[in-house]
């Protein structure tokens, strides 16, 4: 049976015709087809699964179905806010997708961060022995696809941060770039057949709600959180291990707090308001490194304020403060122990070049 080819998420007017890095288009065209060689399920039959990584040594990610709906991104008027106090509330509509139950863990990451291939810093294979050039993305002998996907350069600092029980399966991977994170998706879409992609900002506030219209998805008392997030008052200023706590209504766990999260979309003060009321699947795609979105708070932030449903937080280039490297490293926030991110899969799967645009909205021409 053919796949059904439609967007799956709407594309600001603003994104630009021209794709982010025309070079990699290869690797994207030939992982699509991968993609396209596999029916997808109708909405009404989507259910949880496992996705097994080949080259995770055994490793998964577990998927829970979200189903399509409506719902208004952001605060209400009197919530208390950060982040998010720019930008009205908005009705959005949004598509089904799945999205993984718990953080990214370091058993799924590490494969890919210590890929054991001799890397440019742009993440292309290094055959030239010249780590400051660009090599094409074509599979020679004695390689595979997925060696020519763009993947880190070894990091020079544990990226654990010596929290938690080192580079544990049970643990979120941190200080991850945005860049990084989308590389990720690539990889992960490579080996499963299955297309990949970071949340957008409208998919993880309408997942992370899963129905309710409370400041936290458990409701409106800020006595509860304990029960279900970790942050500065009860996380002892480190990261805890994925799926402790409980899950919000829709079976996500760590939706607040533990590690804040990437979502796909540049950071805007003002994103709602550019976005008609009754959006479909709607984006605002990055142009350049900085900022971009991150969701949920984590464990070294204070007030419960900063774990609600709405809030929104930029990155920052000081979370590459002390990375030594002119240019600094696209790959690790060498001081950001708190960013970790999980993948979505959309029921839709998108064509070759909004594909690519996903996975390469970064790292964008400005530091």
């Amino acid at each position: 049976m053919r796949a059904l080819f439609i967007t799956a998420i709407i594309a600001a007017p603003c994104l630009a015709e021209e794709l982010p890095n025309p070079q990699l288009l290869p690797t994207t065209k030939a992982i699509h087809e991968k993609i396209a060689a596999k029916a997808d399920p109708k909405p009404e039959e989507m259910k949880g699964y496992a996705e097994s990584v080949l080259l995770a040594e055994g490793g998964s990610i577990e998927l829970v179905p979200i189903p399509a709906g409506k719902f208004k991104i952001g605060s209400p008027d009197g919530e208390a806010k950060r982040g998010a106090d720019e930008s009205p509330q908005q009705e959005i509509a949004i598509e089904p997708f799945w999205m993984a139950k718990v953080e990214t863990t370091w058993d799924l990451y590490r494969p890919y961060m210590e890929n054991g291939k001799s890397r440019n810093k742009d993440g292309t294979l290094n055959r030239d022995a010249d780590m400051s050039t660009s090599e094409a993305p074509v599979v020679k002998d004695g390689e595979t696809l997925i060696d020519t996907i763009s993947q880190p350069t070894p990091p020079y600092i544990p990226m654990h941060f010596s929290m938690g029980d080192g580079y544990s399966k049970e643990y979120p991977a941190v200080g991850i770039t945005h860049h990084a994170a989308n590389k990720f998706c690539e990889w992960l879409s490579a080996q499963t057949g299955h297309f990949y992609r970071l949340p957008t900002e409208a998919e993880w506030e309408y997942a992370c709600r899963a129905g309710t219209t409370t400041a936290w998805s458990f409701g409106d008392d800020p006595a509860q959180l304990a029960d279900h997030a970790w942050f500065m008052v009860n996380a002892e200023y480190t990261y805890q291990q994925v799926g402790q706590k409980k899950p919000n209504p829709w079976g996500l766990h760590d939706m607040h707090g533990n590690v804040a999260e990437w979502c796909l979309d540049a950071y805007l003060p003002d994103a709602f308001a550019k976005w008609e009321n009754g959006a479909k699947n709607p984006w605002h795609p990055a142009l350049s490194r900085y900022p971009h979105v991150t969701r949920g708070g984590h464990f070294y932030e204070g007030g419960p304020e900063t774990l609600r449903s709405a809030a929104r937080v930029p990155s920052d280039p000081a979370w590459k403060a002390i990375d030594p490297q002119n240019p600094k490293s696209i790959w690790y926030l060498t001081s950001c122990q708190f960013i970790g991110f999980r993948v979505v899969r959309p029921l839709a799967v998108p064509d070759v070049k909004e594909m690519h645009r996903t996975w390469n909205t970064g790292p964008g021409p400005t530091e």
